[in-house]
């Protein structure tokens, strides 16, 4: 059985999904959430600017990575300091991937911040390869779910936007294992 919406109704169901949405901002900023800007990408990959150790970058934000990671050519240029990982790391098609770990990184993404940030490096040429291939511009990295958990997330997909709570300690938990 289906359901009838009169057309005199649709205003007033739109009204009140606009009035739910405010809310939910207001609801949002109060208890301390910064709003930050995503891109769509082409590959509809979600996209967004980020500082590590205050040099800026280009990030995919991916709630199926376990941890942030960096391109580990780009130690240099995020001023990591990096040590050797035991662990292996997958994703995005490749496998057993040599990893580094750098600690106590500061991170800024919008006004949100993290001081005391762990970091994974591996090699990103197969994920930057990919992009490539569909026409997108490469990425420095990869925000994972370490982040937004720290920053109780929330991700609005409709107005690409990501909502992270200020944090009280600005640290965030120490590396997962396995990556």
């Amino acid at each position: 059985m289906g359901v009838c919406i009169c057309n005199h109704l649709l205003p007033y169901l739109y009204e009140t999904k606009v009035q739910e949405m405010a809310s939910l901002k207001k609801v949002l900023r109060k208890k301390k959430y910064i709003k930050i800007k995503l891109k769509k990408m082409i590959t509809n990959h979600l996209e967004l600017d980020a500082e590590i150790n205050g040099v800026k970058g280009r990030f995919i934000l991916d709630t199926g990575a376990s941890n942030s990671c960096v391109g580990l050519d780009l130690i240099e240029r995020f001023k990591l300091i990096s040590e050797e990982s035991e662990v292996k790391a997958a994703g995005a098609g490749a496998t057993d991937m040599e990893t580094h770990k750098s600690e106590n990184n500061s991170l800024k993404i919008g006004k949100w911040k993290a001081n005391e940030c762990d970091l994974v490096l591996f090699d990103l040429t197969h994920v930057n390869t990919a992009l490539k291939q569909h026409d997108a511009d490469e990425v420095d990295g990869i925000i994972g779910a370490d982040i937004l958990e720290a920053g109780k997330a929330f991700i609005d997909y409709n107005k690409k936007a990501l909502y992270l709570k200020k944090l009280k300690k600005k640290k965030v938990r120490k590396l997962k294992v396995p990556f």
